[in-house]
Protein backbone atom coordinates (compact mmCIF):
# COMPACT_ATOMS: atom_id res chain seq x y z
CA UNK A 1 0.00 0.00 0.00
CA UNK A 2 2.69 2.36 1.30
CA UNK A 3 4.69 1.74 -2.38
CA UNK A 4 1.27 2.20 -4.84
CA UNK A 5 1.04 5.72 -2.78
CA UNK A 6 4.75 6.20 -3.55
CA UNK A 7 4.21 5.53 -7.36
CA UNK A 8 0.48 5.79 -8.18
CA UNK A 9 -0.71 8.75 -6.30
CA UNK A 10 3.10 10.54 -6.35
CA UNK A 11 3.43 10.51 -2.59
CA UNK A 12 6.28 12.11 -0.75
CA UNK A 13 9.13 9.84 -0.51
CA UNK A 14 9.78 11.46 2.47
CA UNK A 15 6.42 10.06 3.81
CA UNK A 16 6.98 6.80 2.17
CA UNK A 17 10.50 6.42 4.08
CA UNK A 18 8.96 7.61 7.45
CA UNK A 19 6.29 5.20 6.76
CA UNK A 20 8.18 2.35 6.27
CA UNK A 21 10.43 2.70 8.78
CA UNK A 22 7.88 3.17 11.67
CA UNK A 23 5.73 0.50 10.83
CA UNK A 24 8.87 -1.54 10.73
CA UNK A 25 9.98 -0.09 14.32
CA UNK A 26 6.86 -0.96 16.25
CA UNK A 27 6.67 -4.49 14.41
CA UNK A 28 9.63 -5.51 16.06
CA UNK A 29 9.73 -3.20 18.67
CA UNK A 30 6.37 -5.17 19.37
CA UNK A 31 8.46 -8.43 19.41
CA UNK A 32 10.73 -7.13 22.01
CA UNK A 33 13.44 -7.00 19.43
CA UNK A 34 16.56 -4.41 20.40
CA UNK A 35 16.87 -4.00 16.33
CA UNK A 36 13.72 -2.12 16.22
CA UNK A 37 16.11 1.17 17.31
CA UNK A 38 17.51 1.05 14.13
CA UNK A 39 14.28 1.72 12.14
CA UNK A 40 13.12 4.10 15.02
CA UNK A 41 15.74 6.24 14.95
CA UNK A 42 15.87 6.59 10.78
CA UNK A 43 11.90 6.85 10.66
CA UNK A 44 12.38 9.64 13.04
CA UNK A 45 14.22 11.75 11.49
CA UNK A 46 12.47 11.61 8.62
CA UNK A 47 9.20 12.42 10.10
CA UNK A 48 10.44 14.84 12.03
CA UNK A 49 11.33 16.97 8.74
CA UNK A 50 8.28 16.07 7.17
CA UNK A 51 6.30 17.60 10.19
CA UNK A 52 8.33 20.17 9.94
CA UNK A 53 7.18 21.59 6.94
CA UNK A 54 3.58 20.55 7.39
CA UNK A 55 3.59 22.92 10.33
CA UNK A 56 2.86 20.55 12.77
CA UNK A 57 5.39 22.00 14.71
CA UNK A 58 3.98 19.21 18.07
CA UNK A 59 5.13 16.30 16.09
CA UNK A 60 8.76 18.02 14.83
CA UNK A 61 9.96 19.11 18.15
CA UNK A 62 8.70 15.55 20.12
CA UNK A 63 10.62 13.76 17.41
CA UNK A 64 13.68 15.72 16.94
CA UNK A 65 14.25 16.48 20.54
CA UNK A 66 12.39 13.57 22.61
CA UNK A 67 11.77 10.27 20.57
CA UNK A 68 15.59 10.19 19.17
CA UNK A 69 17.51 11.24 22.53
CA UNK A 70 14.86 8.38 23.81
CA UNK A 71 15.70 5.70 21.44
CA UNK A 72 19.58 5.67 22.20
CA UNK A 73 18.06 5.50 25.93
CA UNK A 74 15.80 2.78 24.96
CA UNK A 75 19.24 0.83 23.10
CA UNK A 76 21.04 0.77 26.22
CA UNK A 77 17.87 -0.10 28.57
CA UNK A 78 16.67 -3.00 26.72
CA UNK A 79 19.95 -4.15 26.29
CA UNK A 80 20.29 -5.06 30.08
CA UNK A 81 16.84 -6.51 30.19
CA UNK A 82 16.98 -9.47 27.54
CA UNK A 83 16.09 -12.83 27.65
CA UNK A 84 19.57 -14.85 26.74
CA UNK A 85 17.49 -17.75 25.01
CA UNK A 86 15.54 -15.66 22.90
CA UNK A 87 17.55 -12.59 22.52
CA UNK A 88 13.79 -10.49 22.98
CA UNK A 89 13.75 -7.76 25.98
CA UNK A 90 11.54 -8.98 29.23
CA UNK A 91 8.30 -7.38 29.42
CA UNK A 92 6.88 -5.54 32.22
CA UNK A 93 3.75 -3.39 33.83
CA UNK A 94 2.86 -0.54 35.95
CA UNK A 95 1.95 -0.74 39.57
CA UNK A 96 -0.78 1.15 40.83
CA UNK A 97 1.48 3.98 42.38
CA UNK A 98 3.38 4.17 39.47
CA UNK A 99 0.06 4.26 37.29
CA UNK A 100 -1.21 7.16 39.88
CA UNK A 101 1.63 9.55 39.35
CA UNK A 102 2.31 9.01 35.15
CA UNK A 103 -1.36 9.97 35.07
CA UNK A 104 -1.33 13.19 37.07
CA UNK A 105 2.01 14.27 35.06
CA UNK A 106 0.26 13.13 32.00
CA UNK A 107 -2.48 15.40 32.54
CA UNK A 108 -0.38 18.15 33.33
CA UNK A 109 1.52 17.89 30.51
CA UNK A 110 -1.81 17.53 28.50
CA UNK A 111 -3.32 21.51 29.30
CA UNK A 112 1.03 23.07 29.33
CA UNK A 113 1.96 21.44 25.32
CA UNK A 114 -1.62 22.48 24.41
CA UNK A 115 -0.97 25.93 25.22
CA UNK A 116 2.56 25.58 23.53
CA UNK A 117 1.03 24.61 20.00
CA UNK A 118 -1.18 27.80 20.18
CA UNK A 119 0.10 28.61 16.58
CA UNK A 120 0.06 24.62 15.36
CA UNK A 121 -2.09 23.36 12.49
CA UNK A 122 -4.08 21.31 14.94
CA UNK A 123 -3.04 22.77 18.10
CA UNK A 124 -5.13 20.47 20.67
CA UNK A 125 -4.74 17.35 18.84
CA UNK A 126 -1.08 17.93 18.45
CA UNK A 127 -0.45 18.87 22.34
CA UNK A 128 -2.60 16.16 23.68
CA UNK A 129 -0.76 13.53 21.15
CA UNK A 130 2.43 15.17 22.24
CA UNK A 131 2.18 14.89 25.65
CA UNK A 132 0.92 11.03 25.64
CA UNK A 133 3.68 10.26 23.06
CA UNK A 134 5.80 11.50 25.55
CA UNK A 135 4.74 9.54 28.09
CA UNK A 136 4.66 6.72 25.79
CA UNK A 137 7.73 6.64 24.77
CA UNK A 138 8.95 6.78 28.36
CA UNK A 139 7.01 3.62 28.75
CA UNK A 140 8.37 1.86 25.82
CA UNK A 141 11.91 2.23 26.95
CA UNK A 142 10.75 1.28 30.48
CA UNK A 143 9.29 -2.43 28.83
CA UNK A 144 5.57 -1.41 30.09
CA UNK A 145 2.36 -2.98 28.92
CA UNK A 146 1.09 0.16 29.08
CA UNK A 147 2.97 1.81 26.11
CA UNK A 148 0.49 0.21 23.82
CA UNK A 149 -2.80 1.44 25.17
CA UNK A 150 -1.01 5.16 25.05
CA UNK A 151 0.08 4.42 21.43
CA UNK A 152 -3.25 3.38 20.61
CA UNK A 153 -5.15 7.57 21.84
CA UNK A 154 -1.79 8.85 19.99
CA UNK A 155 -2.02 6.65 16.62
CA UNK A 156 -5.80 7.14 16.76
CA UNK A 157 -5.31 11.25 17.34
CA UNK A 158 -2.77 11.23 14.69
CA UNK A 159 -4.44 9.55 12.00
CA UNK A 160 -6.75 12.19 12.09
CA UNK A 161 -4.22 15.25 11.69
CA UNK A 162 -2.79 13.68 8.71
CA UNK A 163 -5.83 12.64 7.04
CA UNK A 164 -6.84 16.42 7.72
CA UNK A 165 -3.78 17.43 5.66
CA UNK A 166 -4.68 14.83 2.72
CA UNK A 167 -7.73 16.54 2.23
CA UNK A 168 -6.33 20.32 2.39
CA UNK A 169 -4.33 18.90 -0.42
CA UNK A 170 -1.28 17.46 0.68
CA UNK A 171 0.67 14.33 -0.44
CA UNK A 172 1.10 12.78 2.62
CA UNK A 173 -1.08 9.18 2.14
CA UNK A 174 1.56 7.08 3.33
CA UNK A 175 1.84 9.26 6.35
CA UNK A 176 -1.11 8.73 7.12
CA UNK A 177 -1.81 4.70 6.02
CA UNK A 178 1.03 4.62 8.85
CA UNK A 179 -0.92 6.01 11.59
CA UNK A 180 -3.96 3.64 10.75
CA UNK A 181 -1.79 0.73 10.57
CA UNK A 182 -0.32 1.55 14.43
CA UNK A 183 -3.86 1.54 15.30
CA UNK A 184 -4.47 -2.18 14.82
CA UNK A 185 -0.42 -2.67 15.74
CA UNK A 186 -1.32 -1.04 19.38
CA UNK A 187 -4.10 -3.14 19.76
CA UNK A 188 -2.61 -6.41 19.16
CA UNK A 189 0.73 -6.17 20.62
CA UNK A 190 -1.00 -5.21 24.08
CA UNK A 191 -2.85 -8.31 23.58
CA UNK A 192 0.43 -10.01 22.92
CA UNK A 193 2.13 -8.80 25.51
CA UNK A 194 -1.08 -9.25 28.07
CA UNK A 195 -0.89 -12.89 27.27
CA UNK A 196 3.00 -13.23 28.18
CA UNK A 197 2.51 -11.03 31.01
Amino acid sequence: MIFYNAFVLKDSPIAVISAFCGITYTIIAGKGKLSCYLFGLTGSGFYAYLSFVNCVYGNFALYLFYYIPMQLFGIINWKKHLKTATNEIYKTDLKNKQYLILSSILLCMVFVTGLFYLKDSHPIFDGITTALSIVGMYLTVKRCIEQWFIWGIVNLLTAVIWIKLIIAGEKVYSTAIMWIIYIFLSVYFYREWKKEL
